[in-house]
């Protein structure tokens, strides 16, 4: 690598790495512990799959095309950011710096972009493109997801700004392509 390029990389890391060694040495509030352990346990899937079958047991009319739709965007949100985490493989703040209260496990060992937020956009964008009304209650569950992995030294800033965004272009691509 160039010592132009890791420069760059050092430059625009050092604002991750000291929001970093600040959380991760919170003790934070019994409380707020508890809310970001179940934020990041929601991302995990469950809370999705439960709006999915409230979803399905509704009486509108495109149930099935949203549902559809969310499925797509998950899917497609899944396979950008395995793709992206193998090119980038950018170690996750845990393994630089051990967090002093979360210990939570993960199925990958890199960080960029973060699937949870990914995912967790994918989902609230799409399905609250055909349900407007529940739309900003799906994007602040989504944002507290995204929010619990940095706070739980899972990932950098970075990682869940550019996993969030992915998955909200994905989303709304979803559902353009469907309606």
């Amino acid at each position: 690598m160039s010592v132009k390029l890791e420069r760059a990389i050092y430059t625009l890391s050092r604002p991750d790495y000291g929001l970093m060694r600040r959380v991760n040495r919170w003790n934070a509030p019994r409380w707020f512990r508890w809310w970001m352990l179940l934020a990041t346990r929601a991302g995990d899937g469950w809370l999705w799959g439960l709006i999915g079958i409230a979803v399905l047991c509704s009486p509108a009319d495109d149930r099935f095309v949203a549902i559809e739709a969310s499925g797509f965007s998950v899917a497609a949100g899944i396979a950008v950011f395995q793709g992206a985490k193998r090119i980038f493989r950018r170690t996750r703040p845990r393994d630089i710096e051990p967090h002093c209260w979360a210990c939570i496990t993960t199925f990958d060992v890199f960080s960029f972009p973060s699937g949870h937020s990914t995912t967790a956009f994918a989902v609230a964008v799409s399905l609250g493109s055909f349900f407007p009304e529940v739309m900003p209650l799906l994007l602040i569950l989504a944002a507290n997801v995204a929010i619990s992995r940095v706070v739980v030294g899972l990932h950098f800033m970075t990682d869940v700004l550019v996993g969030s965004g992915l998955g909200a272009c994905i989303g709304y691509a979803a559902y353009q392509f469907a309606v």
